[in-house]
């Protein structure tokens, strides 16, 4: 089984329906506000039933308008929600929207069997709480996960021009690894110097580090790429790194071992 593809046969690339039950967002943030509102002008253009669930337990405040597009105040999956509700609601598109951060107690309910996931948080605490939920409890899914550096210092208190980002691919069927947990070749999210937002004290959480909207622009299109590409059933890499000081965007060969089978 493999996610590989012949590229060299070119034919009109259309979504699989079984691909297009549930689709969850994680974050709705600089890139998940992109990712939501590009992913649901998609999804609703197709004949097909398909809900859209928006996974946020921050809120939306003033100081956020530099680079992200709200319509008002409030906790973000809801006010994104009834963005896009008004936008789609002659469609077969359905949009919930799901006001809590994740942990490991409601990953259960958030997350099953046959779901596409789209990973747009800020921190690799909860990136190796959802990889890990994923990899060790369900047998077919699919994780998307993207992020980008901030302008500054990181966690780990070293200078970043916040330009990089990458997005990585977890797929899972019948309970094969088809491509790495996100954790496999990145201790930086195997080990997380950051925690769960749900565990960041207020003042933590204001003094997060800045990033560059043109960054969050370039990540989110990377997810929504990802994401197209397997609901065809074409996605033929597991990562993808660019940084926009470069003009870079480089996809990752398949490894050719991953870890042992889990059952």
């Amino acid at each position: 089984m493999s996610v590989r593809v012949d590229l060299q046969s070119p034919r009109v690339l259309a979504p699989l329906p079984e691909r297009l039950r549930d689709v969850k967002l994680i974050g709705l943030g600089g890139v998940g506000g992109i990712v939501a509102r590009y992913g649901a002008l998609y999804l609703s253009a197709l004949d097909e039933a398909t809900r859209l669930v928006l996974i946020d337990g921050d809120v939306f405040e003033p100081k956020n308008a530099s680079r992200m597009l709200f319509s008002s105040h409030g906790n973000k999956a809801s006010v994104v929600c009834e963005d896009l509700m008004r936008a789609v609601d002659e469609s077969f598109l359905s949009v919930v929207a799901i006001e809590e951060f994740v942990t490991d107690k409601n990953l259960p309910r958030l997350i099953r069997e046959g779901d596409t996931v789209l990973l747009a948080v800020d921190n690799h605490a909860t990136r190796k709480l959802v990889s890990d939920y994923v990899r060790d409890k369900l047998n077919d899914v699919c994780l998307i996960s993207g992020g980008n550096e901030g302008a500054g210092s990181d966690s780990t208190g070293v200078i970043q021009r916040g330009t990089y980002g990458n997005v990585q691919i977890y797929l899972s069927q019948e309970g094969i690894d088809i491509t790495p947990a996100l954790t496999q070749f990145h201790p930086e999210i195997e080990s997380p110097a950051d925690q769960l937002p749900n565990e960041v004290s207020c003042t933590d959480a204001l003094s997060s580090t800045p990033q560059i909207l043109f960054a969050n622009l370039a990540v989110a299109s990377s997810i929504l790429n990802a994401f197209w590409l397997h609901l065809c059933g074409v996605l033929h890499y597991p990562e993808v790194c660019f940084d926009i000081h470069d003009a870079r965007m480089q996809p990752m060969p398949l490894p050719s071992t991953l870890r042992a089978p889990r059952r």
